[in-house]
């Protein structure tokens, strides 16, 4: 029987936090639009005319709990 130990060849490189926040801001841009159209384009808030975007949308308000009846 041997006491073999396997240590990694190299530790990985942290990223820096200036590559990550561009894409962070992006990625929480695109939610907040998503989550807008989502749960808040109808009525007084819309920004279309229409229910178009209301409808296209239907099945998604119901499934993350906005009410629209």
């Amino acid at each position: 029987m041997s006491d073999t130990t396997f240590a990694p060849a190299a530790l990985p490189a942290p990223i820096p936090v200036g590559e990550i926040l561009p894409w962070a801001i992006f990625g929480g841009l695109l939610m907040l639009i998503a989550i807008y159209f989502v749960g808040t384009e109808e009525g007084a808030m819309a920004l279309f005319n229409g229910m178009n975007v209301h409808e296209f949308l239907h099945d998604g308000r119901h499934l993350l709990g906005f009410p629209c009846h």
